[in-house]
């Protein structure tokens, strides 16, 4: 799932989509959402590392000034990550979805105002061809492969990704050797690792996500999309590489 996220955010960065303001700016909200989905129902095994990753998570929100232990123990349901934590966090889970739903019609509202974006950045009613039934049979193939995929891959394999350490009960008195996130995260987590002070690591682990937010701002180009801007070009696979690496970083002891 995470996969064709990231696909899609390179797609919308390389054919420059983040033009459409309001289509682009509620993506990024869309993937906050998803984000914070994804991290709450990794909590809901409540393995060690369920238990260890949310305690490390939500304390970064005591770095907040003036509210930030109230805000911790408030999530927490106490003074420490429990029960109650866990209650809270499996409401969260079943509620985020329905924002992630609301979010994704209005994305989806907006890019039916502007329209597609395309590799050359051209918009021309003359090559136009009808949605349906040209485009909407290839994406109903592509969503049941998919499906079919994630479907066999749950029912089959479901612990074929998952973390050996999570099979341990949580135990807050054993702490494991290493803590990392999922494979997703693995980015953020380099960055928020890299920073000695804590609140700097939060405001960059932030920061690495709403910069999405300020694309818009930098584009200075007559043209729309990467395909006839070979250094532009060579900036995006060089940020591509980036992630990447970070992401190789962040999974390391």
């Amino acid at each position: 799932f995470f996969i064709c996220i990231y696909l899609h955010i390179g797609r919308g960065l390389y054919y420059g989509s983040y033009l459409y303001k309001e289509t682009w700016n509620i993506g990024v909200v869309l993937l906050l959402l998803v984000m914070m989905t994804a991290f709450v129902g990794y909590v809901l095994p409540w393995g060690q590392m369920s238990f260890w990753g949310a305690t490390v998570i939500t304390n970064l929100l005591s770095a907040v000034p003036y509210i930030g232990d109230m805000l911790v123990q408030w999530i927490w349901g106490g003074f420490s990550v429990d029960n109650a934590t866990l209650t809270r966090f499996f409401a969260f889970h079943f509620l985020l979805p329905f924002a992630v739903v609301a979010a994704t019609a209005l994305h989806a509202l907006f890019l039916h105002e502007t329209g597609s974006n395309n590799p050359i950045g051209i918009n021309s009613d003359a090559d136009k061809i009808t949605f349906h039934p040209y485009f909407s049979y290839k994406d109903m193939l592509g969503f049941v492969i998919l499906i079919m995929f994630l479907a066999s891959l749950a029912l089959f394999s479901p612990n074929l990704l998952g973390d050996p350490e999570n099979f341990t009960p949580a135990n807050p008195l054993v702490t494991p050797p290493h803590i990392k996130p999922e494979w997703y995260f693995l980015f953020a987590y380099a960055i928020l690792r890299s920073i000695p002070n804590k609140l700097g690591g939060v405001l960059a682990l932030l920061f690495s996500i709403l910069v999405l937010m300020l694309v818009p701002l930098l584009h200075t180009s007559k043209q729309q999309g990467l395909t006839f801007r070979p250094m532009t070009q060579f900036l995006f696979w060089t940020l591509v590489a980036d992630v990447m690496i970070l992401t190789w970083i962040g999974g390391m002891p």
